[in-house]
């Protein structure tokens, strides 16, 4: 386990073509602690100069017979094997550093550092076998498929696992050969910016990652509206992801991918094991401050077990220990990443009081410094209520009552959202009809939050487009490219 000591900031510049430096403008913004609300550092900010900068960098580099274009797929998965090396070389200072940028308590900023270690691993091990097809095509012809980089790749990521989305970005990118231009949550840019010291340290040609620290209007717009950037990848909110994919396809027609919100319902049958249930439904919604797109906040709970389920349920959530990550490895949550947030949050919980909701624990923000929320449970929850519809982001869910299986799909299904989804049950039949009905990217069956390199992460409905990890986060990636070869056609030598 990581030590509990803040860390030592080491970089706070831009990372352009190998290179830390300081925004085209010389402007900087102060990056937050939210255990305290106070500035940890001042970083350079980037804008419109800055992209224009690091896209001819990036372009650069992805010119034919450069150093990376012209590199073996086996020599790309090295290179970015040890990258996961220098990471595991810097594994307790990563830990510190995410917990100081983000607030998450300590154990779960090392399962995501470590998870981010494992993507690159698992990433780069694709390097050499992304292979095309050959097809027995009509007439003379010799025809096959290949997959091709697409170029450069703008990523945008978010503030609630830092580390974690980058990896899930920058991996598979560099695995298929492409060039990046990443631009961190303002909020929590330090660990990106650490992450492309390490870029360097290893060896990989300038231009390949390019780090812009800035905000979402400025740099982020710019990224989006660049005419070089061929892809753009977007991990944030629905009404965000809307708005940068309409303006990406409208300007270049850039391919998208895009990991929205999430209104998550968590099923629990009658026959469910109860303590199981309760352990699985108080991690999905209180992990991570609730700072999570697939966090479970409608839980549905059959009427035969409902109120023994609800007095557990609030038993444990009163059992949270909430905290700064450095006072305690035992701390199970931390702040809420901002202020905007934490305002949010306390606007959601008012108005499903004022709505008629049930409030069992919770509902406050926890003293004066911070943004730090009580774990909360409502009951009593009406589709039409603010709690029902809108992506609270936070530590607050909500409990409804059902009777039918019929019922609790309709319910469940009641959504703009189709992110995730899970059900606790020992029936075999309810299980494959629930996790065949919902309609979600991604069904647990007795747990919640279950991810691993090899399946792919997504939505379906408004929680976005496009898959990330395993094979199929590949094919984002990559342009097809068939190629007919007419028989008796063959090259003079």
């Amino acid at each position: 386990m990581a030590t509990l000591k803040a860390p030592e900031i080491k970089f706070t510049q831009l990372f352009i073509n190998n290179e830390f430096v300081d925004s085209a403008s010389g402007k900087t913004f102060e990056v937050l602690n939210p255990t305290t609300g106070k500035p940890i550092v001042a970083v350079q900010e980037a804008d419109k100069a800055d992209v224009d900068k690091a896209a001819k960098a990036a372009k650069n580099a992805f010119e034919p017979g450069s150093v990376w274009r012209s590199m073996n797929a086996s020599t790309r998965g090295r290179y970015i094997n040890k990258l996961a090396d220098a990471m595991e070389k810097n594994l307790d200072y990563m830990i510190a550093l995410e917990s100081l940028d983000n607030g998450k308590p300590i154990p779960q900023s090392q399962f995501d550092i470590e998870f981010s270690i494992r993507v690159f691993r698992y990433f780069a091990g694709w390097t050499d076998k992304i292979t095309g097809k050959t097809l027995k095509v009509d007439g003379d012809y010799f025809c096959y498929t290949r997959h091709e980089p697409v170029g450069i790749c703008g990523q945008i990521i978010p503030w609630n696992f830092p580390c974690l989305m980058l990896s899930w970005k920058v991996a598979p990118a560099l695995a298929t050969g492409n060039v990046i231009i990443l631009k961190p949550a303002e909020q929590t840019p330090l660990s990106a910016i650490f992450f492309a010291s390490l870029v360097k340290e290893v060896g990989f040609p300038p231009g390949v990652v390019n780090v812009l620290p800035g905000f979402g209007p400025t740099a982020g717009m710019a990224i989006v509206e660049h005419p070089d950037i061929r892809k753009l990848a977007f991990t944030g909110s629905t009404e965000i992801g809307k708005m940068v994919a309409a303006r990406a396809i409208d300007l270049n027609l850039k391919r998208c991918t895009l990991e929205l919100g999430g209104k998550s319902p968590i099923i629990v049958m009658p026959d469910a094991d109860i303590d199981q249930a309760i352990q699985s439904c108080h991690v999905g919604i209180f992990l991570n401050s609730g700072q999570v797109c697939t966090a479970g906040s409608r839980l549905f709970v059959h009427e035969d077990i409902y109120d023994i389920f609800i007095d557990l349920l609030v038993k444990r959530a009163n059992e949270n220990k909430v905290g700064c990550p450095f006072e305690s490895h035992s701390i199970d949550q931390g702040p809420q990443i901002s202020k905007e947030q934490l305002d949010k949050i306390l606007d959601l919980i008012e108005s499903g009081k004022k709505e008629g909701a049930k409030l069992h624990c919770g509902g406050n923000q926890i003293g004066t410094e911070g943004y730090f929320v009580e774990p909360t449970i409502f009951s009593e929850v009406k589709p039409s209520m603010r709690l029902w519809r809108e992506e609270i982001f936070g530590p607050v869910q909500s409990v409804i009552k059902f009777k039918t299986r019929k019922e609790v799909v309709d319910l469940a299904n009641d959504t703009q959202y189709g992110l995730a989804a899970s059900v606790f049950t020992k029936n075999i039949d309810d299980y494959l009809t629930l996790s065949n009905q919902l309609q979600a990217g991604m069904v647990w069956v007795n747990d919640h939050h279950v991810f691993d390199t090899v399946a792919p992460f997504g939505g379906f409905k408004m929680s976005g487009m496009g898959r990330e990890l395993s094979e199929y986060g590949l094919q984002q990636y990559t342009e097809v490219k068939v190629v007919f070869v007419k028989h008796g056609s063959e090259a003079k030598m």
